[in-house]
């Protein structure tokens, strides 16, 4: 099995390599969250992910012979674009398949480090299959995502670096797909601390090494925001080290980890994506088992669609209080949505959005729904503004 060693050497042939990230306190999110709360910034990783470490690591170490047959790789995402570049700085042939609902920016920037990508598979089994079956036919050499001793090993010199700058550290909370990240830095941090604190944080939606680690069946789902550790088989090799490391799994939803993704934006300033945000999540989720506690945080990755972003950020304002729906009820006659939107004003709070309903309603033929989308400055100015609407002689309502 895998020993500190083996991720000393790792740190060593990734020196001037990778990025040696900032590890830094948060004051504001320890405030909000009850416990010391220390950020890795692997978001700042080149390809925006602490996926590069495990597979600098691995082609790092190819003989001769595998370099010149070149590397395969099967990866919707970080693990690609990691490789890809690797690859390409040490001039590999690399092959990368993504399946066909691979966002075609991460095609395109996978293409930009040089691989060669092949789209293939509506799931991620079909293209780990095809991955599998081009290697056979062409000699390359497969680079696993995760179930790798290489990779693993790659992966934990994130926990070397947070307790060189942070040897005091109570708690570490890692997100886990596939469980490679975890499982390096299970490694390294029980060796060097050995009374540490870990714990792995999934999805609801994909709870597969929940479910390997504690027996349990509950259900996987189909797609989830943190798609970087939507992962329906964890490894064996990681698997061995969870079992023998890591002290607890925990789960968060959805929700949690949209909140912690516009956390981090609004009070860090920081990018992540979903797996990235899923330590905060399980903070957000579980404030008893941190409280008081010094805690480290992985931002494990930065790779997020801006679409899906700004989704996340408006319906996090709806969260907030910051964004609302408000309904008014009145006669259809002229000047009085004038008198709506004047009284709104008058309280301060900004319209985005304005939308007459006239058939879609039960109020009598000669009045309208009129729908409005505000941004407020949360739950009491919306409280307020209602208020107001109701003195103007409005029949006004939040949806």
């Amino acid at each position: 099995m895998l020993e500190l060693h083996d991720i000393e050497a790792a740190a060593a042939r990734l020196e001037g390599q990778v990025l040696d990230t900032p590890f830094v306190e948060s004051r504001t999110l320890s405030q909000l969250t009850g416990c010391q709360v220390f950020l890795k910034f692997e978001n700042l990783q080149y390809t925006a992910s602490f996926k590069e470490r495990g597979a600098c690591n691995k082609l790092a170490q190819l003989s001769d012979e595998e370099r010149a047959r070149g590397v395969i790789a099967m990866s919707a995402g970080n693990h690609a674009q990691g490789v890809a570049f690797h690859a390409q700085r040490l001039g590999l042939r690399a092959v990368i398949v993504m399946p066909s609902f691979t966002p075609g920016v991460k095609v395109e920037r996978t293409r930009g480090f040089g691989a060669e990508v092949v789209l293939h598979g509506h799931t991620l089994d079909e293209s780990r299959t095809h991955a599998a079956e081009l290697a056979a036919q062409q000699g390359l050499v497969f680079v696993h995502p995760y179930d790798d001793e290489a990779i693993v090993a790659g992966q934990g010199t994130v926990a070397l670096e947070m307790l060189r700058v942070q040897p005091d550290l109570d708690t570490l909370v890692v997100a886990v797909g596939g469980g490679g990240l975890i499982a390096g830095m299970a490694t390294a941090a029980r060796a060097l601390k050995p009374g540490i604190e870990i714990i792995g944080v999934q999805t609801e939606r994909f709870p597969a090494m929940v479910n390997a680690i504690k027996g349990t069946l509950l259900p996987q789902g189909t797609s989830s925001i943190a798609e970087g550790i939507a992962v329906g088989s964890p490894g064996e090799i990681t698997q061995a080290i969870i079992r023998q490391h890591v002290d607890d799994l925990l789960l968060v939803d959805e929700g949690d980890i949209e909140q912690a993704i516009v956390m981090l934006l609004e009070i860090e300033k920081t990018l992540v994506e979903g797996a990235g945000a899923a330590g905060l999540a399980a903070l957000l989720r579980h404030p008893e088992r941190f409280a008081g506690k010094r805690v480290g945080l992985v931002l494990c990755g930065g790779n997020i669609d801006p679409l899906l972003l700004a989704s996340i950020i408006e319906r996090g304002m709806v969260r907030a209080g910051r964004l609302a729906r408000v309904v008014v009820n009145a006669r259809d006659v002229p000047g009085n949505l004038a008198r709506i939107t004047a009284t709104v004003a008058d309280a301060g709070a900004n319209i985005d959005e304005v939308h007459h309903q006239r058939a879609f309603n039960l109020l009598a033929a000669q009045n309208v729904a009129i729908e409005l989308v505000l941004q407020t400055r949360g739950r009491e100015h919306i409280a307020q503004v209602i208020e107001k609407l109701h003195d103007a002689g409005f029949d006004a309502s939040v949806v």
